[in-house]
């Protein structure tokens, strides 16, 4: 077993996991962006995570959203 046996498997694993980990966090940024811009959306994220949301609290989340800057 030699050196590169070993080192070529490790760096792809390293590689794989960085793209796999940058990949998710583009994916989630683009979500997040549709997620402002359609409140159906927010309203039904909300309720699969067992909240109930008036129209007041709604707004209220929608202006959070717009007021965080997604880098």
């Amino acid at each position: 077993m030699t050196f590169w046996d070993v080192f070529i498997p490790v760096l792809a694993l390293v590689v794989g996991l960085a793209a796999g980990f940058f990949a998710g966090i583009f994916y989630v940024r683009k979500q997040m962006e549709k997620m402002q811009n359609d409140p159906k959306l927010m309203q039904k994220l909300a309720k699969e995570m067992g909240l109930n949301i008036n129209k007041r609290q709604m707004q209220q989340v929608q202006r959070m959203m717009k007021n965080r800057k997604l880098k």
